[in-house]
């Protein structure tokens, strides 16, 4: 009877194998044929689609998953009536996360936002294949298990995988591969917030290094399919909302460039705290599961102190928004103060300065997650302090819900240096552009103090430090592409000390080079003679010393940036570097061969 049992289960098991091979096989086959018959653009279009509808369902897996976590702990915690639960859960999910990266996913997976730059400036938009995958179980685990990170930073990796691979599929050039990456990242932002204008805008301010203008049809494309996903699939009571008037009091203007100043620096703050506790972090142990545990542990304390800080934290803003900010001391030790004004606005100033310690907690100790909801979180908290400070103080009452929402805004344009995308991107969940102006003062204001002390967004900050890749600055981002060791010269005539005359005029008048390397009897370069230097003496012929005229040259690494090469050739004026390689001298490379690289790198580059 068991083995019967174990045979027709098999036979399911291969039956239903052998019907997604089917469906596999007849969709490839059915987009083989379009390729063949449509024409490269109309292919192009189509294939947007089909990966935004990818990337929208993996939003709505994520998204499903987070929310029920959430109420079903909600519902257990009115029962124990302190949060212990939401205590546990995040260690668990933690550990889980761990566990599955190191036995299912050959112990790495790649996090942040940052991945996908590096994708598109060093590696031609190509993304590993099991991104499509490993962000939705990963992420799931620990956000809609409690883990105080958002899910936006898994679901745009997840859906530029999508593209990437899709392309890769199908055989699509490098544009086209790059350009449906960005498109599953801007469907990604569409379902996650009903927000298609918002989705083109992260796509084309935080991915695209260039583009034309009729790159945007895709985006555009991809971006209304991911929001049509998001009616279809997700609710309003999953979706951020505030579908209400929120309209402009310009009276209220000076609060609102308050606001921003203050939104600013808290930005520096949140990226600079978070930084340092997740490289802490990471760095505790070299035992993965010990690390995990104690970095959960420590992130259950603040949670039990700190209930909101569980998971992504959307309820709280809605909480926030209407004045009904006692409900965030719901299950803690302070519930009893709910209705003490002073206590609650304590309570909320202190959530918003130690979110980023239990985001650092979460992902430092080997959780998967990012930092954009967490930016929308903390910037609600500041926008609702300040309106609640300047009614307490100033006897002023400025609509806490206005602040609430523009605050998201602030910290948004701060901490990822996108001040088009927090814009619209409210605008958009607000149903309206009736706070515009403000979102526009406090999303420039934030932008500006944030970019004066950190240069680098919070995303990139740890790839720009490793001179990775520089997205936001296209010249960089162009130039770290160019590969020195198959562009430089190798063929370079050179003279040992002592240096004669003879030497000197025999590489000038048998070679094609301005310059020669002095050699020391080690094999070290000593300068360097130019010929501009010495042309008058080249026509003499007396011997006499060349000391005066061997210079200090430039020299660098062959495995040195281009950006890096230019830069040193500016500093000293001279267009020439000599390259050495374990202090063996390989040759020598020029701007014009930099720069000539650089033009056909940039024309590549642009998408269209």
């Amino acid at each position: 009877m068991r083995n019967l049992i174990l045979c027709m289960h098999k036979n399911k098991n291969s039956k239903h194998n052998a019907f997604f091979k089917k469906l596999s096989f007849g969709f490839l086959t059915f987009v083989k044929l379009l390729k063949a018959v449509l024409t490269e653009r109309q292919f192009l279009y189509f294939s947007c689609v089909i990966v935004a509808v990818g990337s929208a369902l993996a939003v709505t897996v994520l998204k499903l998953f987070a929310h029920n976590v959430f109420h079903f702990t909600v519902y257990i915690n009115r029962l124990l009536k302190l949060p212990y639960l939401n205590s546990l859960l995040p260690v668990l999910g933690i550990l889980l996360t761990v566990l599955i990266i190191r036995k299912f996913l050959n112990g790495s997976i790649e996090k942040g936002t940052s991945q996908i730059m590096i994708a598109v400036a060093k590696k031609s938009g190509i993304m590993p294949a099991k991104q499509m995958y490993a962000q939705i179980i990963t992420s799931s685990l620990t956000v809609g298990m409690g883990g105080s990170a958002g899910l936006e930073s898994p679901i745009t990796i997840t859906g530029a995988a999508m593209g990437s691979n899709y392309a890769q599929v199908f055989r699509l050039n490098y544009k086209d591969r790059t350009l449906l990456l960005a498109c599953g990242v801007a469907a990604g932002i569409a379902t996650a917030f009903n927000a298609p204008v918002a989705g083109v805008l992260f796509a084309i301010e935080v991915i695209l290094a260039d583009m034309s203008v009729s790159a945007f049809i895709p985006l555009i494309i991809s971006s209304a399919t991911g929001a049509i996903m998001a009616n279809l699939t997700l609710n309003e009571g999953i979706l951020l909302s505030f579908k209400r008037g929120l309209f402009f009091d310009y009276h209220n203007t000076p609060y609102y460039i308050l606001l921003g100043v203050v939104a600013g620096f808290v930005s520096v703050y949140h990226a600079r705290l978070f930084r340092k506790v997740e490289h802490g972090m990471s760095r505790y142990s070299d035992n993965v599961y010990r690390r995990a545990f104690v970095g959960a542990a420590l992130l259950a304390a603040l949670i039990f102190l700190f209930p909101p800080l569980f998971g992504e934290g959307y309820e709280n803003i809605k909480s926030l928004a209407n004045n009904e900010a006692g409900l965030l001391l719901d299950n803690s030790l302070f519930e009893e103060f709910r209705n003490n004004q002073w206590v609650v606005l304590a309570f909320v100033c202190v959530i918003m300065l130690v979110k980023s310690v239990a985001t650092g907690l979460t992902l430092g100790s080997g959780g998967n997650g990012g930092n954009f909801a967490p930016s929308l979180i903390v910037g609600s908290y500041l926008g609702f302090i300040v309106a609640r400070v300047i009614g307490l103080l100033v006897v002023k009452n400025v609509p806490l819900d206005n602040f609430t929402v523009v605050g998201m805004a602030a910290l948004l344009s701060g901490l990822f240096h996108a001040p088009l995308t927090a814009i619209f991107l409210i605008a958009e969940i607000t149903g309206g552009y009736g706070l515009i102006i403000p979102l526009m003062l406090v999303s420039s204001i934030s932008f500006a103090i944030s970019k004066r002390y950190d240069k680098y967004s919070m995303d990139i900050h740890a790839i720009a430090d490793q001179g990775t890749v520089f997205t936001s600055d296209k010249d960089r981002n162009i130039l770290n592409r160019i590969d020195i060791g198959s562009l430089y010269i190798s063929e370079l005539e050179v003279v040992n000390e002592p240096v004669s005359m003879a030497d000197v005029r025999k590489v000038f008048t048998g070679f094609i080079q301005d310059f020669v390397p002095v050699m020391t009897a080690s094999g070290q370069v000593r300068g360097i003679i130019s010929f501009k230097d010495i042309k008058e003496q080249l026509l003499s012929s007396d011997e006499f010393s060349l000391e005066k005229y061997i210079n200090t040259p430039n020299i660098s690494s062959i495995d040195d940036g281009a950006f890096m090469i230019i830069s040193l050739m500016e500093q000293s004026k001279n267009d020439n570097v000599l390259l050495l390689k374990n202090n063996v001298l390989m040759g020598y490379v020029t701007k014009d061969l930099i720069m000539d690289s650089y033009r056909k790198n940039l024309k590549k580059l642009r998408i269209e």
